[in-house]
């Protein structure tokens, strides 16, 4: 990670752009590892996307063969045969590197090319150094994913810490492999070195307003580690449509979801979802918002505000209700649940755009802030809601995340709370304020996919440097020596989706 030079904050950015299992079953994945192969592409060097941190290479090339090349751990390895995350990955990077044609290789004649004098790489060795290489265990923030490769004939070799990195390093040496015109799979001589800039680096997939097939999210996962990223931001429910299927509330997806049968996610479907991204180095993070964002959540008797017209209910909902014992009863019950389903240490509780209208229009809620001194500020009634929810997920050893309208509005939020910033029009500003109140933030304004443009629309996500904002200038006098100060960058698909 590239030191931020600060006395009093240093800013480190963890960035992405914003899909009953557990161990993996090869033969039950490799029915899923026929992508279209894209047409090859000439280099001399392979194409490695992101660009490694330090790459040396040279014009010597070695070739590879499918019928000799083997992917193994070398005898120094912590890690070794057994090591599932590995063992896997060892076999779908070499269907990566050789493709469909093992059955043409073994037909194919020999061909006098331009490579066949060349020497040839017949193993990729890869080193573990942890004493824990981390094979059983789920990625987390703090994962090191840093690797070295060095290209070299008759061996080459792939040494990380952990599991996490092996998996970036596998990635890279995949893309170096390339073929010239006799369909030669060639290598150059290459030194890598490499550790990512940013630690969160994530996709998020909104799944409530369009619900997407469990395959559609797997093939998601396999792009994000195709790019190297490692957090999979789940928006799973909200407003449209409840498509997670609660084991403790089956009636949140049998009357939120949009089919209580064809458009849910069961709890196999989601351990699936978990075990197949730990398989390739990426977190699942759950986003449950409340307490707005919830017109989905009906299944749940008296769990949202009714709203009035004068004295006479109008027949709409609004918001979660926050004046209920029984509500905090209910989130506890549900947060039980989703951190014994989700593994990460964080889950996302939103907390964004919440419309006090309802809140205000409705009697028993104007009674419950006079009772609790709030006045008419109805800030404080979402901040005392935004508190028992936070309660309730660290009682069950989580970390959250929430939107910044939760900073803005002013909620008393506690000091390890990720602030996520997703409006555009004050973007800088919004990081300033975040972390000068000493507050880890994710960054996802610049990155919203879903605003479709045409032509080269592509270039404005690739301009983002998300560190320039006024954060991490030194002054001793309006910066106190103790702050440390880390930005998250997160880009997203928000919103509308498709």
């Amino acid at each position: 990670m590239d030191p931020a030079a600060s006395v009093c904050a240093a800013v480190a950015l963890l960035v992405t752009l914003s899909g009953c299992c557990c161990s993996a079953d090869w033969e039950l994945y490799d029915r899923n590892y026929e992508p279209e192969l894209p047409p090859v592409l000439h280099s001399s060097y392979g194409s490695l996307w992101p660009l490694p941190r330090s790459v040396v290479s040279f014009p010597e090339v070695y070739r590879l063969s499918r019928l000799t090349f083997q992917i193994v751990y070398s005898p120094e390895s912590t890690a070794s045969t057994g090591c599932s995350i590995l063992d896997d990955a060892f076999r779908r990077y070499f269907y990566y590197i050789f493709g469909r044609s093992a059955a043409e290789d073994s037909q194919r004649p020999s061909v006098d090319g331009d490579h066949t004098e060349a020497h040839e790489v017949r193993q990729l060795q890869v080193t573990i150094t942890a004493s824990d290489p981390e094979c059983n265990q789920h990625p987390h923030v703090t994962s090191n994913e840093a690797y070295k490769i060095t290209v070299v004939q008759p061996v080459a070799t792939l040494k990380s810490e952990t599991v996490w990195g092996a998996l970036r390093g596998l990635e890279t040496f995949s893309q170096l492999v390339y073929e010239d015109q006799y369909i030669t799979h060639l290598i150059n001589k290459t030194n890598i070195m490499d550790a990512p800039r940013f630690a969160h680096r994530g996709v998020l997939l909104d799944t409530s307003r369009h619900y997407l097939p469990l395959q559609v999210i797997l093939d998601t996962l396999d792009a994000m580690s195709f790019n190297k990223f490692n957090v999979f931001h789940w928006h799973i429910v909200d407003d449209p449509s409840f498509p997670y299927q609660s084991i403790t509330f089956p009636n949140l997806s049998a009357k939120g979801a949009y089919h209580p049968v064809t458009h849910i996610y069961t709890l196999k479907d989601v351990l699936t979802v978990i075990e197949y991204a730990r398989q390739r180095g990426i977190r699942v993070i759950p986003e449950f918002d409340t307490p707005g964002h919830t017109q989905s959540w009906k299944g749940q008797p008296n769990l949202l505000t009714p709203c009035y017209n004068g004295e006479t209910p109008s027949g709409t909902f609004g918001p979660i209700n926050p004046a209920l014992n029984a509500t905090y009863d209910f989130m506890n019950r549900l947060f039980k649940e989703i951190s014994w389903v989700f593994p990460d240490n964080f889950i996302h509780l939103g907390g964004d755009e919440v419309n006090f209208a309802c809140w205000k229009s409705n009697p028993m809620i104007t009674e419950f802030m006079l009772k609790q001194g709030f006045g008419s500020d109805y800030r404080k009634l979402e901040s005392f809601y935004i508190q028992n929810v936070v309660d309730i997920v660290a009682s069950n050893l989580k970390g959250y995340m929430v939107w910044q309208e939760v900073f803005d509005n002013g909620v008393k939020i506690k000091s390890n709370t990720i602030v996520e910033v997703w409006m555009a029009s004050n973007m800088k500003a919004e990081l300033y304020k975040v972390t000068k109140a000493g507050f880890t933030t994710i960054l996802a304004a610049p990155w919203y996919l879903d605003y479709i443009g045409y032509g080269q629309d592509w270039r404005q996500y690739y301009q983002v440097e998300p560190l320039h904002f006024n954060g991490w200038y030194f002054d001793e006098n309006v910066c106190p020596s103790s702050n440390l100060l880390i930005n998250y960058a997160h880009s997203s698909y928000r919103k509308q989706l498709l």
